[in-house]
């Protein structure tokens, strides 16, 4: 029986050396020589044979672990550089929103008024060369007017309001629109608002000088780091598409504020309209292979 133990001994801890050799080739991500490989399933075997003679339950013979390498230089190198661009164009159409407020002392004497004033400066507008799909009554509201006396809340009469937007107006003829739909009835212009029909072209070349603008600046970065620029990988457009447009309200107030006089003026001068110019602005990523 001694003899026998002598035997095992030796034969144990060979086997044991052998699988630590197969884990240290393993977890240093190098593949393993073949004859090395080769030696993990005889290990395991005489792991089992041990574990037989010595009734221990048999080792699990499962690979320890497993992985790919990815040979470099699959992956081709890329360069991603911002661009913004301005694109400037003279406003051709503008979008007043007026309001109409009417008093009265009874609520149904005070809506007819307030009708009777809208449909006015409809037929005005339309009388002007204004289309009926450019009018859009926006907004309607009707309250009462309370009068505090002696701790004592009494209703003295009611206040309607209409809010009415017109749309596509012409630069050239809005002085005439303006003035002529004040003397209508028009008691508040809210705002005066420029645009134009030209923003989808505008935008269109504002992208075509960001790409170009993207293009010279890859050039430069990649001149300066000793490479060279490929085709485009990919481009993002990260600006809005929404329509350029600003608002006078400076010009709104003086209509509110003009006296009968100034507005004769105002119709005869076109000149008194100054609409400016409306910035069209995009911005991109575009990302370049190098190479």
């Amino acid at each position: 029986m001694r003899n026998i133990q002598k035997k095992i001994k030796p034969r144990y801890i060979l086997c044991s050396t052998a699988v630590l050799a197969a884990i240290s080739f393993i977890g240093c991500g190098t593949a393993a020589p073949q004859d090395t490989a080769a030696a993990v399933p005889a290990a395991s075997a005489a792991s089992a044979a041990h574990a037989a003679d010595s009734n221990e339950p048999a080792a699990d013979t499962a690979p320890i672990s497993s992985f790919t390498v990815s040979p470099l230089g699959n992956e081709r190198n890329t360069i991603t550089v911002n661009s913004s661009e301005k694109v400037s164009i003279v406003p051709d159409i503008a979008e007043v929103v007026y309001a109409v407020r009417t008093e009265a002392k009874e609520a149904s004497a005070c809506q007819q008024k307030n009708t009777e004033d809208i449909n006015q400066v409809i037929r005005l507008l339309k009388n002007l060369g204004v289309a009926e799909s450019s009018i859009q009554t926006t907004d309607y509201s009707m309250h009462a007017i309370y009068n505090y006396s002696n701790n004592t809340q009494r209703v003295t009469g009611y206040e309607a309001t209409s809010t009415l937007t017109v749309s596509g107006l012409p630069i050239d003829s809005l002085g005439t629109v303006l003035t002529e739909s004040v003397n209508a009835g028009i008691n508040n212009i809210q705002s005066i608002t420029y645009q134009s029909g030209r923003y989808e072209e505008a935008y269109t070349e504002a992208l075509r000088l960001a790409v170009a603008s993207a293009k010279v600046k890859a050039d430069a970065l990649a001149e300066a780091g000793g490479c060279t620029v490929g085709s485009i990988a990919s481009i993002r457009e990260n600006s809005n598409y929404g329509e350029a447009r600003y608002t006078d309200y400076a010009l709104a107030g003086q209509m509110r504020s003009y006296g009968t006089a100034e507005k004769q003026i105002m119709q005869e001068d076109s000149a008194a309209i100054m609409p400016g110019e409306l910035a069209v602005d995009v911005n991109i990523t575009v990302e370049y292979f190098i190479q």
